[in-house]
């Protein structure tokens, strides 16, 4: 089989420093043949260091005869337009960054068209696809007893993404407009969505499989000067998510806590934008035991992209299904947390 030739579109951190080399450390699987920005020049600076061909236009990129797929690491709101886009196009696959859209009709019409295309569609869920969360699960499902609880916490250095959504202070300054009035609950509550459908929605797949209906939202409040509190009730399951990101920044946390009624897993994910191998899981039984599994060295950004190329070459099925019901349980949690904040942050 011949590496696929891959279109990145969108040049920031995500793409380069983590799918761009992900896709030279897998010339075997892909190539990479163009990347496309919004007009920044970073795709052109990238292109020129990777050997690729670049545009300020993703028409362009999927005219080009050597892109057989497609990589949407652009922003959010434009996902679902990009891969109408691409699915017009005829590309062979689409590598969609979580989130796959921020509305619940954009995810019907996005999956229902790849569907009905028979184009491969992957969402970016690196957590998912890491090793370790497979240890775990089977940890979970070989006996650790009933889930009673999930707790995702997020201790985060500074994110110029989110310092511009909140905050025209800090390190990255937003000089077009003043800091937004989050004592205003519909500006809070936009924030929320924004914070929850970027950065929590890593995690809601794996919390959709442990606690899969959302039956109600306890609390959602926001913690400047960047950050949230979210407790809700899935399942009967009691989950909460908690992020701090200071602009001093901080040593990096990203964790995901489930305690059973046998014991307690802990699952703590490498910093964002770094390879630094697999996931690191503790479980400590009711006894006080301390059980630690295996590292390995491959992070799920590799494993992900190695899922995608069998997607495509049609080894593996693609779960549309599956797909949809991530992205609606994100968009809802999302938007009942928005609620609660606008009127008031307690149920």
């Amino acid at each position: 089989m011949m590496p696929y030739g891959v279109a990145v579109i969108g040049a920031g951190p995500g793409a380069g420093a983590l799918h761009i080399p992900t896709l030279g450390a897998l010339e075997d699987l892909f190539t990479l043949v163009h990347i496309t920005d919004s007009g920044s020049g970073r795709a052109a600076e990238l292109a020129a260091l990777w050997g690729a061909r670049s545009s300020v236009d993703i028409e362009k990129a999927l005219a080009d005869p050597a892109v057989e797929v497609v990589a949407l690491v652009s922003p959010p709101d434009q996902h679902a337009r990009q891969i109408r886009a691409a699915v017009a196009a005829g590309v062979r696959g689409i590598f969609c960054e979580k989130p796959l859209a921020t509305q619940h009709a954009d995810v019907d019409i996005v999956v229902d068209a790849c569907r009905s295309a028979g184009i491969p569609l992957l969402v970016g869920t690196n957590h998912l696809h890491d090793a370790a969360w497979g240890r775990a699960t089977h940890h979970l499902t070989a006996g650790s007893g009933a889930v009673q609880s999930v707790a995702l916490t997020l201790a985060l250095p500074p994110n110029y993404r989110y310092h511009d959504v909140v905050s025209d202070a800090g390190p990255f300054p937003s000089p077009d407009r003043g800091r937004p009035d989050l004592a205003d609950p519909v500006v809070a509550a936009a924030v929320l969505r924004q914070l929850l459908t970027g950065l929590a929605v890593h995690d809601m797949p794996a919390v959709r499989d442990l606690a899969p209906r959302i039956e109600r939202v306890l609390y959602a409040r926001l913690a400047p000067p960047i950050g949230y509190s979210v407790g809700f009730v899935a399942s009967g399951v009691i989950v909460q998510l908690v992020l701090t990101m200071l602009p001093d920044g901080h040593d990096a946390l990203w964790r995901l806590t489930i305690t059973t009624d046998g014991d307690r897993v802990d699952v703590d994910f490498p910093p964002a934008f770094v390879h630094a191998g697999s996931a690191a899981v503790t479980v400590r039984d009711h006894n006080g035991r301390l059980t630690e599994y295996r590292h390995d060295d491959q992070d799920g950004y590799v494993a992900e992209w190695q899922a995608f190329a069998r997607l495509v070459d049609g080894t593996d099925p693609v779960e549309y299904d599956d797909i949809r019901a991530d992205a609606h349980y994100a968009i809802e949690l999302a938007d009942a947390a928005s609620d609660l904040v606008r009127s008031g942050g307690a149920a």
